[in-house]
């Protein structure tokens, strides 16, 4: 039972299966394996994943779903947002389309470098972080007016990624965060500090927990993020340096009534190499549930 009448909602991401939108990222288990191991942990709804994994067509996306016993949470969307000549709208909206659809209500909107991959950024001067913000606060507007909640998503390797830049976004923008408490982390922002600071902007969750000797290796440059992830950056819930907990007992303490989102990123050498990643999802999701309990 959590601290308040609002019931948690736990979800769970391809991610933590090793599926990505990023080439080259490990061994990609089909979807159907994805899905079932999924329902068969009792997981209640799903983030979309990348382009290609779930049907494209929403309808069909939607269907799939619901005879997997899944509902549908919404997913991540990276997007450039800091591009003058770029306009973000005709993406962001045939998203939410797609959102409607399967009746999910979350963007989970990321600030895309444009590059490939999220091992390396180009730097954001004044003018494009107005035009960051401008979008950031146009999109969600638009996706408010159609029924669906947009969250942005610090992470690393995108345009938001330090303890400054989620600092502006919050001091610029009115749009919520997606709190992801690993990219967070990595990125040297305290998630704990943050869900305390700012609950009021929080409107989604990923959960993560990190090995921090990894984090600062990335923090100081010395690996890249791919490299880290590779390497084991992401661990099951309660084994690494976030205070998961923490985190739940303050969100919901405040009334929060998103989505808790199990992600632990993970590259796969092989279908094998799978057969772990039912057994960390489910490790987590006790975690969770004996902090809401």
């Amino acid at each position: 039972m959590s601290t308040n009448s609002t019931p948690a909602r736990i979800a769970a991401a391809p991610i933590s299966w090793g599926v990505s939108e990023v080439p080259g990222w490990g061994h990609q288990l089909p979807v159907d394996r994805v899905v079932g191991e999924m329902a068969a942990l009792g997981i209640a709804a799903t983030e979309f994943g990348p382009d290609g994994f779930l049907p494209d067509d929403p309808q069909a996306r939607a269907a799939y779903l619901t005879r997997h016993g899944l509902g549908a949470v919404g997913g991540f969307l990276p997007v450039v947002l800091h591009e003058r000549g770029t306009d973000p709208m005709p993406q962001v909206d045939a998203f939410v389309t797609g959102c409607l659809a399967a009746d999910a209500g979350v963007v989970v909107l990321a600030a895309h470098t444009g590059c490939e991959g999220y091992d390396s950024r180009p730097f954001l001067d004044d003018d494009g972080w107005q035009t960051l913000l401008d979008n950031v606060d146009r999109l969600a507007a638009h996706c408010r007016d159609r029924g669906v909640v947009a969250a942005l998503h610090p992470h690393v390797g995108t345009m938001i990624e330090s303890c400054a830049e989620v600092e502006r976004v919050l001091a610029g923008s009115d749009i919520g965060l997606c709190l992801d408490s690993g990219h967070l982390l990595v990125g040297g922002t305290d998630p704990v500090l943050l869900a305390h600071d700012h609950p009021d902007r929080v409107v989604h969750v990923h959960l993560k927990d990190v090995d921090d000797v990894l984090a600062q290796r990335v923090r100081n440059g010395d690996l890249t993020f791919a490299d880290a992830v590779r390497a084991g950056l992401f661990v099951r819930l309660g084994t690494g340096s976030v205070d998961v907990t923490e985190i739940i007992l303050t969100l919901q303490a405040h009334a929060y009534a998103g989505w808790y989102v199990l992600e632990q990123d993970v590259m796969l050498d092989s279908a094998d190499s799978g057969e772990q990643v039912a057994a960390d999802v489910r490790a987590s999701l006790d975690h969770v549930r004996r902090a809401l309990a």
